[in-house]
C-alpha cells in the first residue's frame, strides 16, 4: 500500500479525557500540526490514573476525586482543510474510591463527557533546521456523561466521583511544536497549553476549572528511510492548577491546588499511518491542601490509525 501521508507526520491531534485530572497523551507525538486535508484519524487511548488519599478521615467527602480511574476515548478526527480540523471524543470511565474510614468501595463504570473541537494552525514556518507549528483549539465539553452512580447504601456518590459533571464546559489550549531543537534534525519540542473553563453541573456542583502546560522534548532514534516506520521517546514535564470546587454557590476551601508530574513517553510508527504509544507520569510535588487528591501516578497506552477520507 502506498503512503499517502507526509513525511513530518502532520497529525498532531491531542486527547482531554473529560473530567481527568491529567491530560492523556495524545494519538500523534506532535500537537501542534493539524491532520492533513481530507484525511481521518481513528484512535482509542485507555487511561489509568491513581490519585493520594485525602488528608480528612470518614465518609467521603463532598470534594472526592476517584483514587483509581480508567478512562477508554474513542477519538474521531477529520482534516477538512490544511490548517484546520474537526475532532469528536467520546470516553467510557470507571470511576472507584477507597478511604482508610470506610469498609467498602464505592465504584462505577459508565458514559462519560463528550467533546467537538476545532483545531487552526495559524503558524507554520519550514527551514533547513525544521518546522516550527502553533494552532490553537477550542471546543465545548458536553453534559453527555452519567451522573448516578450510588454508593452500596443508595446515595448518590459527590460529582468529582462520577463519570460525567452535568456541566457543558469550555475548553481552550494552545499549541507549539519546535523540529530540530539546536539543530538536530530529530529532536523535537513540543508544548501543549489548555484550560478546561467548568460551569456549574450536576448536585448544584462546580468543579474547579482546570489550567494544565505539558512540555514533551522527543527524540527519533529510528526513522525507516521510506518513512514506514519510526521511533519516539523523551521526558515529560506537567504542571497542573486545579481551581477550588463549588457546592451551592459556596467555595470549598482546600479543595483544588497544583501539581508537578515528570514521566516519559514513547511512540512507535509500525506501518504508515499507524501509532502506538505508551506514557506514564509521577507526582514531583504537589500542594499539601487537606481535601486536595494530587495525582500519584498515571499510565496510558493507545493505538492510532489514520486513513484518507477524500481528496
Amino acid at each position: 500500500m502506498r503512503n499517502a501521508f507526509p513525511p513530518h507526520i502532520a497529525i498532531g491531534v491531542f486527547v482531554l479525557l473529560g473530567a481527568s485530572a491529567v491530560m492523556a497523551q495524545g494519538a500523534a507525538p506532535e500537537t501542534a500540526p493539524p491532520l492533513f486535508p481530507g484525511g481521518g484519524l481513528i484512535s482509542y487511548n485507555s487511561v489509568f490514573t491513581t490519585r493520594q488519599r485525602t488528608g480528612l478521615s470518614g465518609g467521603i467527602p463532598a470534594t472526592a476525586r476517584p483514587t483509581f480511574s480508567h478512562e477508554g476515548t474513542l477519538n474521531f478526527t477529520w482534516g477538512f482543510h490544511p490548517d484546520f480540523d474537526v475532532t469528536v471524543l467520546l470516553p467510557i470511565v470507571t470511576n472507584r474510591f477507597e478511604s482508610a474510614g470506610m469498609s467498602s468501595t464505592s465504584s462505577g463504570t459508565g458514559l462519560g463527557d463528550a467533546m467537538l473541537l476545532v483545531k487552526y494552525r495559524f503558524f507554520r514556518r519550514d527551514s533547513a533546521r525544521g518546522t516550527t507549528q502553533a494552532s490553537v483549539t477550542i471546543g465545548p465539553k458536553l453534559p453527555t456523561g452519567k451522573t448516578d452512580f450510588t454508593a452500596e447504601n443508595g446515595t448518590r456518590l459527590p460529582a468529582g466521583l462520577q463519570a460525567g459533571s452535568g456541566s457543558t464546559d469550555l475548553f481552550i489550549a494552545a499549541n507549539w511544536t519546535y523540529t530540530g531543537l539546536f539543530n538536530v534534525r530529530r529532536l523535537v519540542a513540543d508544548e501543549d497549553f489548555h484550560s478546561l473553563v467548568r460551569s456549574q453541573g450536576t448536585q448544584i456542583t462546580r468543579l474547579g476549572s482546570e489550567v494544565e502546560s505539558r512540555f514533551w522534548l522527543s527524540y527519533r532514534p529510528y526513522e525507516a528511510k521510506d518513512g514506514s516506520r519510526e521511533w519516539f521517546v523523551g521526558p515529560v514535564l506537567t504542571w497542573q492548577h486545579f481551581a477550588d470546587d463549588l457546592i451551592s454557590g459556596i467555595t470549598q476551601p482546600g479543595s483544588g491546588g497544583n501539581m508537578l508530574l515528570t514521566g516519559i513517553t514513547t511512540y512507535f510508527g509500525v506501518r504508515p499511518g499507524m501509532h502506538v504509544w505508551l506514557a506514564a507520569d509521577w507526582d514531583s510535588a504537589h500542594s499539601a491542601g487537606a481535601a486536595f487528591m494530587p495525582v500519584a501516578h498515571h499510565i496510558s497506552f493507545g493505538i492510532t490509525q489514520q486513513f484518507r477520507l477524500h481528496r
